[in-house]
């Protein structure tokens, strides 16, 4: 049994330093690793970035991260990211990496993935020249999302996760407004996580959304956005035996 703790959108700022840190107390009696689903800061500044690390550092357990779109809005991710590799905390963006946890290798695979919509509702790669380029970074990001959960599989992944921040199944928007679903994920994700064959995917983003959904493929999809957990993190219990039966 792989217990998996969970987080997104925690939205750290110099103002609330040490705030999830303390949250988060007594997290190895509840988990076997940490997954955190973006949006760590506020607006993506380098101070911001640097009480993130604070929060995260020296966690009792492995910790694996994606970025967020407001971890990009000071265009400063890149400088994010490294202070929080340094840290020794994994950030994936559209790869993948393994974890020993209690003899059993989990797998995880993601990065922060993009917007377009969902069957019925999405946009196309059609049309004028930044429209394509829109609906371009979704669908790349799928293509790579699906060759780091493969590849999972030959690195032996007894369990594996998709970790995105953008949700790739509308069941875990229910509550956002109908006209931002678009921006809040893409079918196109869910295609790659299905195609793979993922135990779990997890993402955040959709702060009045819903925790859980699934794949049109059955796969399990949990929005773990701080404002809908409502506590330091969720955790879900994974079994190899469970995987993708």
């Amino acid at each position: 049994m792989i217990r998996v703790a969970a987080v997104g959108d925690i939205h750290v700022g110099v103002d609330t330093a040490g705030e999830y840190r303390r949250r988060a107390r007594g997290l190895a009696e509840h988990a076997d690793v940490l997954l955190v689903a973006g949006d760590l800061t506020r607006h993506g500044t380098l101070e911001e970035g640097r009480v993130a690390v604070e929060e995260l550092k020296d966690a009792p357990v492995p910790v694996i991260a994606v970025l967020g779109n407001h971890d990009h809005h000071s265009d400063a991710q890149d400088e994010i990211t490294k202070m929080l590799q340094d840290a020794g905390i994994t950030v994936l963006e559209g790869d993948g990496t393994i974890v020993e946890c209690n003899g059993t290798r989990l797998g995880v695979a993601g990065g922060k993935g993009f917007g377009g919509g969902f069957p019925g509702r999405s946009a196309g790669e059609f049309g004028e020249q930044v429209m394509k380029e829109f609906v371009r970074e979704t669908r790349e990001f799928s293509d790579r999302l699906r060759t780091a959960l493969t590849e999972l599989d030959e690195q032996g992944a007894d369990v594996k996760i998709a970790l995105t921040h953008y949700s790739p199944v509308k069941e875990t928007l229910a509550g956002e407004p109908l006209e931002i679903y678009p921006f809040l994920g893409s079918y196109l994700m869910a295609e790659a996580i299905d195609e793979a064959g993922t135990d779990l995917a997890i993402h955040g983003h959709a702060h009045h959304g819903t925790e859980k959904g699934v794949t049109s493929n059955g796969t399990r999809v949990r929005n773990v956005a701080l404002p809908v957990i409502k506590q330091a993190y969720a955790v879900y219990c994974l079994e190899p035996s469970m995987a993708r039966a």
